[in-house]
């Protein structure tokens, strides 16, 4: 017997959600851009008080572009793997695309289904965790402090790296 179109659409939905999970757990497992930049222009620490889980996220912008990234943190797998999908999906690109991209982000999260998955790529991984309410504000811990270290950014009023840079 032939499966049916609801039964194939199921499969392969089911195959993604498989897929996607170990794109996730890859992020957890080995995380990209974990650690810290040596002369940040800015930098922001996030805290998710409902369950811990804490990020910093640190930037080098030059000339508009996102030269570096990285990020430090503890807490969940989601917490941490959005953190990592996050500098992968930032790194080079000018500021107006990342504040683009974390809007469409946070859109996604939200429950909007108006995304350009072919924009955002590999954080698609993470829009199943809409289903889980409680669990989008980890998801989406690393990209507000990063839109705040933007902000901080463009307010030119990062006094913590540039007190940094001057004690080097």
């Amino acid at each position: 017997m032939t499966p049916s179109r609801e039964d194939e659409y199921a499969q392969q939905e089911a195959q993604l959600d498989d897929l996607y999970r170990e794109v996730i757990l890859d992020h957890y497992r080995n995380p990209r851009y974990r650690g810290s930049l040596p002369s940040p222009t800015t930098r922001h620490e996030g805290y998710n008080p409902l369950c811990g889980d804490d990020v910093t996220v640190e930037l080098l912008v030059k000339g508009g572009i996102v030269e570096e990234v990285a990020f430090q943190g503890s807490g969940c797998s989601i917490s941490q793997s959005s953190a990592s999908m996050m500098t992968e999906a930032i790194r080079g690109k000018t500021v107006p695309e990342v504040e683009s991209l974390f809007g469409e982000f946070t859109a996604m999260m939200r429950g909007s289904d108006d995304i350009d998955f072919d924009r955002i790529g590999d954080l698609e991984a993470l829009e199943g965790v809409r289903k889980f309410p409680v669990r989008v504000k980890c998801a989406t811990l690393a990209w507000h402090t990063l839109q705040e270290a933007l902000r901080r950014l463009d307010q030119g009023a990062d006094q913590a790296a540039s007190d940094e840079r001057a004690i080097r």
